[in-house]
């Protein structure tokens, strides 16, 4: 069998794999979606110009993290705005050239209570490349009855 390479130069997961990421992936869209955000796979048809929730489908054979993750793209002009920024001599810790950074943190938290309220297993990612990014385990449902999560109401 012919090892398929990413387009980073890893081994890549098995169509069969891929798919079951696919899917996932596509369940975060629309929880997303039905929550009100605009939300959609990364290589969608016209995602480039998209703002909004970017879903990431990891396809390397070995996942090092989550296979399936989110990250905010805030509205072009914001984007546009760092980038000219920085291309005008303007320091990396200005505030025009963080904010696309720091509208992606505060949708973080937002983006993980919202998939975690439909059974969506998320978190933080913890990668300085990416620290703004969710990662997307799984669901729920998909987990042994003795390791779901229990969430049970305060008595009042």
């Amino acid at each position: 069998m012919k090892n398929i390479m990413t387009e980073y130069g890893f081994s890549r997961a098995s169509d069969d794999v891929v798919a079951i990421r696919t899917e996932l992936a596509d369940q975060v869209v629309q929880v997303l979606q039905h929550a009100g955000l605009t939300a959609f796979r990364d290589g969608a048809e016209g995602s480039l110009s998209q703002s909004g929730a970017v879903i990431y489908v990891d396809t390397d054979a070995e996942t090092a993290s989550a296979p399936v993750s989110v990250g905010w793209r805030p509205n072009a002009v914001v984007s546009q705005a760092a980038v000219d920024a920085l291309s005008s001599g303007q320091p990396h810790d200005a505030p025009v050239v963080r904010r696309p950074g720091t509208i992606g943190l505060h949708m973080q938290t937002a983006l993980i209570k919202i998939l975690l309220s439909a059974g969506i297993i998320a978190t933080l990612e913890n990668d300085s490349m990416n620290p703004d990014y969710v990662l997307v385990f799984g669901k729920t449902c998909d987990l042994p009855p003795a390791l779901r999560p229990m969430f049970i109401p305060l008595a009042r």
